[in-house]
């Protein structure tokens, strides 16, 4: 997937950065437990983010232990206690990939749509339980990822149509807590961090698209001038990272306030600013240790 949506982690406090790590490896447990091994492959940093958005507002996290599957040498690792809104994280990012694989199958290269066949044999048994258990996600994933396809297949030169399509699918994986408020602005927080994913990762892939002919909404809105207007693309970015800090303001996270703060104020602009130095290849294989 992504994996854009990360803290800065210098910037956190010590009990801060050991809670977002127990977070990772709930929602990693939590994967594990409801969909097998298999599954846990697509975990990922901005799902953790889901996750600490989703999780009820406390004063301190409520901790156990689980055994880590890339690391069974090294014994049990803190994590959060299991909850129900670490299943539905987990549940939302099978889903979410399946339907990024199958996308791949249809519009990818040769052997790139090998390759996405390939892994949705080992994930077909996990999505098929995870849309039993969240049909309205399912549902809206489907249709988002299919209009964004049309989208792709037409080259449409807008860099909103795009993005809005995959940024509903991220508003929709908050599901309605009878809190109008509070729905409206975790709405807005998860639709304007999932615009901002779409185009930084565009920003990201632009070489690669170039390259390869693929679709890319900021080759297709400014044909050979790309990179010439940067600041236009980054001036977008920036809009929606402060609408989301905004929709953040508005919302009470208990003891994951810091964190998400970190996340949206800090790791956001950082990793946007690795991205347009040509820099992130290099840092987003690492993971919380």
């Amino acid at each position: 997937m992504f994996g854009y949506v990360r803290p800065l982690r210098g910037e956190l406090k010590v009990k801060e950065w050991e809670h977002y790590r127990a977070a990772y490896c709930a929602l990693c447990a939590a994967l594990g437990r409801r969909h097998g091994l298999w599954a846990q492959l697509s975990l990922n940093y901005d799902f953790t983010f889901l996750a600490l958005l989703l999780l009820p507002a406390e004063e301190k996290p409520n901790l156990t232990s689980c055994r880590c599957p890339a690391k069974l040498w090294c014994g049990k690792r803190t994590c959060l206690t299991a909850h129900p809104a670490l299943d539905l994280a987990a549940d939302e990012s099978i889903i979410l990939t399946w339907w990024k694989l199958r996308d791949g199958v249809a519009d990818g290269s040769f052997w790139k749509a090998m390759a996405c066949r390939a892994a949705g044999l080992f994930l077909r048994g996990a999505y098929r339980r995870a849309a039993k258990a969240q049909p309205a996600f399912d549902e809206t994933t489907r249709t988002c990822l299919a209009e964004l396809s049309t989208l792709e297949r037409e080259g449409c030169p807008s860099l909103d149509r795009p993005a809005d399509a995959f940024a509903r699918i991220l508003r929709a994986a908050a599901p309605p807590t009878g809190d109008p408020m509070r729905d409206r602005a975790m709405g807005e927080l998860l639709y304007h961090v999932g615009r901002w994913i779409y185009l930084v990762d565009a920003w990201d892939d632009l070489n690669e698209d170039e390259q390869s002919g693929s679709y890319n909404p900021i080759l297709r809105r400014f044909p050979g001038q790309a990179r010439e207007h940067r600041e236009e693309v980054r001036l977008t970015l920036r809009h929606s990272r402060n609408l989301a800090c905004s929709a953040c303001a508005l919302l009470e996270l208990g003891c994951r306030q810091g964190i998400v703060e970190n996340i949206l104020y800090l790791g956001l602009p950082w990793a946007e600013d690795l991205v347009f130095q040509g820099c992130w290849s290099a840092k987003k294989r690492g993971r919380p240790r």
